[in-house]
């Protein structure tokens, strides 16, 4: 009798697996290099540079990287089974306590002082959510509201006298600033990128554009935050730690009795959450230097519109945070740009439509094509859009991305649910 022997191919560690990630990596790979040569074709007929500038990416990194910190805290909380609608108020406390802290002991200090207050804002809704049962999504409304009472508070006990003047809506400025960089080679030296991306060309030039922007005046927390993608999903895909953690979101009863200490997890993994949030206030004091009531502007809700987009996942909310920044920038930089996206938006809509027809969903491949000729239309007869609905642009995106990945997306199974051992 013959035995048959089978060899496995050799298993790929962690760090290959993130990098690579076999056929699905491919294709998210091809799908971006198609994306780019769409961006770069759509700003050759339109003629709006801006589309692909370094100006413009610069700007986009600046504006996603707070976004990405908030997302960042919600997948840790949301992971664990509670809903953290609270992000905009622990990133209105990180940035009390950054400007506040920054003024004192430098950006080393506001680094410090703004994880420690949005940290203390995600222990408040752990123990409404986890301790005390509240319904997660009224704790965390309560923390939004709480937020902006409470840092109005400590500005009148502490910037009554503030010597840059300005009230008590915002701090001194920060003692120091905190260091920036640009990566050798690629923006250091002759700005060789600067000379590719003024010439225009198809494609060389956009890619020399992305880098430029990428790389030049890269400020210690954006390089963080960078950072903190990779270890994220390390953190909670490929540890101990994280398998008990997202345990305690899909299925906690289970969790708890083969031993795992659901409540703890949930405290830490909110309290986490709080102090990214918190994080994420600190970038936007490190931009402006000085902490200014009002801030946030409402990140914190698109931080966890990003995470959502993202399904969950730490390289999807990083797209997500992408793709809003991106959008945020364009407008700031060319408002005339803004409608150049109506025929990248026209040109990806008739691809999905085609892509329906040959799967024979034909309701939705009139509905796709319908959209694509109106976004066509548009890009033709409109020179310049209002501006009330330029300055809209980034919470269109937001709504229009989020109509788009509702059909497949998995949140954890006990996310929002209250805990109670013994009660499942």
């Amino acid at each position: 009798m013959s035995t048959a022997t089978t060899t496995s191919a050799p298993s790929r560690g962690p760090v290959t697996e993130l990098l690579l990630g076999g056929g699905r990596a491919r294709r998210i790979t091809w799908l971006l290099v198609g994306l780019l040569v769409l961006v770069s074709a759509v700003r050759v007929i339109s003629g709006e540079q801006a589309l692909t500038s370094s100006s413009t990416f610069s700007a986009a990194l600046l504006l996603a990287v707070p976004l990405g910190l908030v997302a960042l805290g919600g997948l840790f909380s949301e992971r664990a089974g509670v809903v953290n609608i609270g992000l905009e108020g622990m990133m209105i406390l990180g940035t009390w306590g950054a400007g506040w802290a920054g003024y004192q002991w430098g950006w080393a200090g506001a680094l410090i002082g703004g994880a420690v207050f949005g940290a203390v804002g995600g222990l408040l809704h752990a123990i409404a959510t986890v301790t005390f049962g509240v319904d997660h999504v009224v704790s965390g409304v309560a923390i939004n509201i709480l937020a902006g009472g409470v840092v109005r508070f400590l500005s009148e006990l502490f910037f009554s006298d503030n010597p840059a003047g300005g009230g008590v809506t915002q701090s001194p400025a920060l003692s120091n600033r905190p260091p920036s960089f640009s990566l050798p080679v690629l923006s250091s030296g002759p700005d060789l990128l600067g000379d590719l991306e003024q010439q225009h060309w198809f494609l060389v030039s956009d890619v020399a554009g992305i880098l430029r922007g990428f790389t030049s005046g890269v400020g210690v927390l954006t390089v963080l935050a960078v950072l903190l993608v990779p270890a994220t999903y390390l953190l909670l895909w490929r540890t101990a730690f994280g398998l008990r953690l997202r345990s305690c979101g899909e299925n906690p009863a289970a969790a708890d009795s083969l031993g795992v200490p659901v409540y703890r997890l949930k405290y830490v993994a909110v309290i986490i959450s709080g102090a990214l949030a918190g994080l994420g206030g600190v970038f936007l004091v490190f931009v402006a230097n000085i902490y200014r009531e009002g801030q946030t502007g409402g990140r914190g809700f698109i931080g966890l519109a990003a995470l959502i987009f993202g399904n969950w996942r730490p390289g999807g909310l990083a797209a997500g945070a992408g793709l809003f920044g991106f959008s945020d920038a364009l407008q700031l930089r060319s408002p005339t740009a803004v409608v150049a996206l109506l025929l990248l938006i026209a040109v990806l809509l008739a691809g999905v439509a085609i892509w329906q027809a040959v799967r024979r969903r034909y309701v939705q491949s009139v509905i796709a094509a319908a959209f694509a000729a109106a976004a066509l239309a548009g890009f033709l007869t409109v020179d310049e859009l209002p501006e009330g609905i330029v300055s809209f642009t980034p919470h269109l995106t937001t709504l229009l991305v989020l109509s788009l990945a509702s059909q497949r997306l998995r949140m954890p199974k006990a996310d929002g649910l209250v805990y109670r051992r013994g009660e499942h």
